[in-house]
């Protein structure tokens, strides 16, 4: 297949990470000289309003609609083949074949398990090389398609589950979850202690809320360590949550020396790098950055479903602490802070879990793989 083909690239904003990957893959795609690269939310473009409103119970899910979350997640597998999900096998099919038709993509790449374009090509006939690039160390059903040519996934763990539903191990590669390329670079600590105005004496806790902010009580954990933990600093990103920001701003301005308070940061892989670890909550590109720098997670609370089968892989893994009560956290992290021989095997084993290179690994092997389907379907005779 030649690099100056076309690519279709299908994400859906149910959470930061999709997106994110998709903006990963693009940027590679682009700069290894694809002639056109279509990003698109498949789902918001064909149902606007509807994209709204679950992306909205989506956010919701981490608290008030936990339970509904749980059953969806959980509850898929039971209605997989059954006629409640046929609906959602026909959803952008006309937005879909309307892309195919003008752009002719060469090849489509899934960031999001969007079962319309594995069916599109099962009610067609229409054969495009489509590859799904999962998002999470554990393995949903609804990713799992018979006309999905190739499954690329973060681990080993993934790949084990994948095998168990039948797939075929050569269409399975391990290649990590794409992260943007400046977590794997080279940088200088101690301009980034000087940026952030951190003191390099202090053990740094790292709070992050989420694009959204949607981590909980993070007011109540910072004022405990503000008051009794003096020998740590204590930052918290707040993402997109104007309101968080606002609320803790008093905090930062009374305790310069011992607390700060930032919005969205797009250079947050600099703090990552000077955190002795990080409370967060448990979505695949956090967790796959902090793999990267090597950094220690702690992971609060997380709510049923590919967040709380995440958190127990890595805690599976000695790479991170999960904790569910809000009382317990204070004096776990504490523990931890002080405790400099577990904060070094939390690091180290968090680093095995890391594959460097992720997206140009994928879309060098995707190359591959639709030139060996194109081969193919010009010696069948297929269209």
């Amino acid at each position: 297949m030649k690099r100056n083909s076309k690519v279709l690239i299908l994400t859906a904003k149910y959470g930061n990470g999709h997106v994110q990957v998709a903006k990963t893959l693009e940027d590679k795609c682009k700069q290894m000289g694809f002639s056109k690269v279509i990003v698109c939310n498949l789902y918001s473009e064909s149902f606007p309003v509807f994209s709204e409103i679950t992306q909205y119970l989506y956010l919701k899910s981490f608290s008030i609609g936990k339970q509904f979350y749980r059953l969806f997640y959980y509850g898929v597998d039971k209605i997989y083949n059954k006629r409640m999900m046929n609906l959602y096998f026909k959803m952008g099919h006309k937005r879909l074949h309307q892309i195919v038709t003008s752009e002719q993509p060469d090849m489509i790449i899934n960031t999001f398990p969007m079962i319309v374009v594995p069916e599109y090509r099962r009610k067609t006939g229409t054969v495009i090389p489509t590859f799904n690039v999962l998002t999470d160390f554990c393995l949903h059903r609804i990713w799992v398609h018979e006309n999905i040519d190739k499954y690329y996934v973060a681990t080993n763990h993934v790949k084990e589950k994948l095998l168990q539903l039948g797939i075929h191990p050569s269409t399975i590669k391990v290649t990590g979850i794409p992260i943007r390329k400046q977590f794997e670079e080279k940088m200088d600590l101690n301009e980034i202690y000087e940026k952030y105005k951190l003191d390099p004496d202090k053990k740094t806790l790292l709070i992050v809320a989420g694009a959204h902010g949607v981590l909980k009580n993070v007011k109540e954990l910072c004022q405990s360590f503000i008051k009794q933990s003096e020998h740590i600093q204590t930052v918290v990103v707040c993402g997109n949550n104007t309101l968080l920001k606002e609320t803790l701003d008093p905090l930062a301005t009374q305790y310069p020396e011992q607390f700060s308070v930032l919005s969205y940061v797009e250079r947050i892989d600099e703090l990552y790098r000077v955190a002795s670890c990080m409370i967060t909550k448990p979505g695949g590109i956090t967790l796959t950055e902090a793999t990267a720098i090597g950094l220690p997670v702690v992971l609060f609370k997380p709510v049923p479903g590919q967040e709380k089968e995440n958190a127990h892989f890595f805690e599976d893994n000695s790479s991170a602490i999960i904790i569910n009560q809000i009382e317990d956290i204070f004096d776990e992290v504490n523990q931890l802070l002080a405790d400099d021989l577990k904060l070094q095997k939390m690091r180290d084993n968090i680093k095995k879990l890391h594959v460097p290179n992720s997206s140009d690994i994928i879309i060098e092997d995707m190359i591959k793989e639709a030139s060996y389907i194109r081969d193919k379907k010009v010696m069948a005779g297929i269209p």
